[in-house]
């Protein structure tokens, strides 16, 4: 059942032993929006299967007290952030729990006790309209962590719409943290050599396509799919797809310009559909989107990037004279 950000709230009052339960490599946004609800309602931060390079720095800098794989059954509720697929999860069992996203589709509302769902361009946003709506005080620490949450989400404010900059007005005015604080803490984590070798192989075995003057770009790496996706897109893809893999299990990650996304392009809907034929989980946002399935990578790929150059083979691309 669909909830406002008033029931949201109201219902989760009812509860003293709460779960805010991160999807697996939990971004800043996630960990975020999950601390900034347990400090506003009282409750435990869980990561599913650890945090991102920013979103680690995030938990180091603002000390936030995180479980790592909690069982939810050790707790009375779980509130489910920013996540909208149980493979996001890793397939834990779930008993009652809830669930507040922001991306275009969410499998896990089906079976949660009600959800709060809204077309923002992070979670963290709608977390910024629970608190507001609680009246509750918006502490520097919570302050810092939102306003990371939403520029990374956003990438940088590339996929921010007018409600996306409002609220960060207003996290400013009234936690009188300033933007360049964020930056400059964004700005102090530390490099990965790991995560550098990856784009380095990522570039160099992309598949480059030429679909008029739209370029996709299909890549293979071990790890950090979503980076390198959105790397070569920083670089000159139109649209992106990585794939990785994982024990039995493919991951394609895309990312598109939002030129790419205005001529038809929406990975999420793409990921999704392609993701009910092998019985495994897609979705995401239009312009950033994931799927997670048992087959094999280059038939996955292929899928992804025929259904993403049907949609622009008739297309123009208004970046290109």
């Amino acid at each position: 059942m669909q909830v406002n950000e008033v029931e949201f709230y109201s219902r989760l009052l009812d509860y003293h032993n709460i779960l805010f339960l991160c999807h697996r490599n939990a971004d800043p946004d996630a960990v975020s929006s999950a601390f900034a609800l347990s400090e506003a309602i009282g409750g435990t931060v869980g990561l599913v299967d650890g945090s991102n390079r920013v979103a680690s720095l995030l938990i180091d800098k603002l000390e936030i007290d995180v479980v790592d794989t909690p069982d939810p059954f050790d707790y009375d509720f779980t509130v489910v952030v920013d996540t909208s697929t149980s493979a996001q999860l890793n397939d834990i069992k779930l008993t009652n729990y809830c669930v507040i996203d922001h991306h275009m589709t969410t499998a896990l509302t089906e079976n949660a006790e009600f959800f709060l769902h809204r077309n923002a361009a992070s979670t963290a946003e709608i977390v910024f309209n629970v608190l507001q709506f609680m009246e509750a005080p918006i502490m520097r620490r919570i302050a810092l962590g939102l306003m990371t949450g939403i520029i990374t989400d956003t990438g940088h404010f590339k996929h921010a719409n007018p409600s996306t900059f409002k609220t960060m007005a207003d996290i400013i005015e009234m936690s009188s943290v300033e933007y360049v604080e964020v930056l400059e803490m964004m700005a102090a984590t530390p490099q990965d050599i790991s995560m550098r070798i990856a784009m380095l192989k990522s570039a160099k075995r992309a598949q480059v396509e030429r679909v008029n003057n739209w370029l996709v770009v299909l890549s293979n790496v071990s790890s950090f799919g979503g980076s390198a996706s959105s790397m070569l897109v920083n670089i000159g893809a139109d649209v992106a797809l990585v794939g990785t893999s994982r024990d039995d299990t493919i991951r394609v990650s895309g990312r598109a310009k939002r030129d790419a996304v205005s001529a038809g392009v929406n990975l999420g809907q793409i990921m999704e559909d392609i993701s009910k034929h092998y019985q495994g989980t897609g979705g995401g946002h239009a312009g950033a989107a994931g799927i997670d399935v048992i087959a094999n990578m280059d038939t996955i790929l292929f899928e992804c990037k025929t259904r993403v150059c049907e949609i622009l083979k008739n297309k123009k691309n208004p970046s290109i004279l």
